[in-house]
């Protein structure tokens, strides 16, 4: 347990919080660069995957593309940025990583989140006379709404676990304090990092499932 007592002791001084190299700038870096990758992807892979599923044509390739990506390492993909012109462009070559990484769950979700709708509701909806447009907000869209935050709540703990790989460049966030750790063989140091980074995924976690309770009080029945 003592390495636990010194990992708090770390976390409660104050003096840790403050300044460049402080937990408060490197958690600011952290949710920098994980929202960027999570908006970013999000804008790519839901409108993509809605509309495959709303279509019922070529989702099935696309999500299996796009799942294949899962089988390549995060780490490689930056490092393959990071010899490439993208090495000097800051916080661009981890973004475009991440992205990569949060699509597939957010494209099969959301794809088969519309797949899912019961087709009896969707062909009354249709017997109704409504358009496509209104057959995808007014019923499709509310019915996969689970589905689809699911996929977002998986996606963001993913991107914030995995956004640590920045440091491995030089680049900030949590996962420099981890680093730090392990070059000045400070073991206290290295568990308060991961504690930080899993807190923050935790709490990211809830957030989404209380924005879902919310969404779904609010959706019509």
């Amino acid at each position: 347990m003592t390495v636990v007592a010194d990992a708090w002791s770390w976390l409660s001084t104050g003096a840790n919080w403050s300044g460049e190299s402080g937990i408060a700038h490197r958690l600011a870096e952290h949710l920098y660069v994980s929202g960027t990758a999570l908006l970013l992807a999000c804008a790519l892979a839901l409108p993509l995957g809605l509309w495959l599923g709303h279509l019922g044509r070529g989702g099935a390739l696309a999500v299996n593309v796009s799942n294949a990506g899962r089988a390549v390492p995060v780490f490689a993909v930056l490092g393959l940025f990071m010899v490439s012109p993208l090495r000097n462009a800051g916080y661009v070559p981890t973004v475009a990583a991440l992205v990569l990484f949060a699509i597939p769950p957010l494209l099969t979700h959301a794809y088969v989140g519309v797949r899912e709708v019961d087709r009896a509701v969707v062909e009354a909806a249709r017997g109704m006379g409504m358009s496509g447009g209104q057959l995808f907000r007014a019923v499709e869209l509310p019915l996969a709404r689970p589905m689809l935050m699911t996929g977002l709540r998986s996606a963001a703990v993913q991107v914030i676990a995995t956004a640590t790989i920045a440091a491995m460049v030089g680049q900030g966030g949590l996962g420099r304090i981890i680093t730090a750790g392990f070059n000045t063989y400070d073991t206290p140091r290295v568990v308060a990092g991961a504690v930080l980074v899993a807190l923050l995924a935790l709490l990211v976690e809830v957030l989404l499932v209380a924005a879902d309770r919310l969404l779904g009080r609010g959706a019509p029945r």
